[in-house]
């Protein structure tokens, strides 16, 4: 049996910008994904912590260091800039390995990591 568990969680950062005019997706600062494991085109789940929005769209790749969160395409209208989200992505595993499993979760202060 194979079960979906929290593979990564980018914890409670600030939404900098909403760009209507883009194909979708959410940017995220480059250093973010790889401390928590998220790869680029990866789906995500968004949490919207300020509405209670909730949407899935898939990541990609913002300016390393610069603390970018930017919600793009019909996404931007889920969340404004100043907003606070949680970013969450998911795999699927055996059941026994699940068991075992920790997930990657970072808390970025002020959208930088510590």
């Amino acid at each position: 049996m194979l079960v979906n568990v929290l593979k990564s969680k980018i914890h409670r950062v600030t939404v900098t910008e909403a760009n209507l005019d883009y194909i979708g997706s959410i940017t995220i600062d480059e250093e973010m994904m790889e401390a928590a494991n998220i790869i680029e085109n990866e789906q995500v789940d968004i949490y919207n912590i300020t509405n209670g929005e909730r949407f899935h769209t898939y990541a990609i790749k913002g300016e390393r260091g610069s603390g970018v969160i930017g919600l793009n395409g019909a996404a931007a209208h889920k969340a404004m800039p100043g907003s606070l989200i949680i970013i969450a992505s998911y795999a699927m595993m055996d059941f026994e390995e699940a068991k075992k499993w920790t997930p990657t979760v970072i808390f970025p202060e002020n959208n930088k990591l510590r």
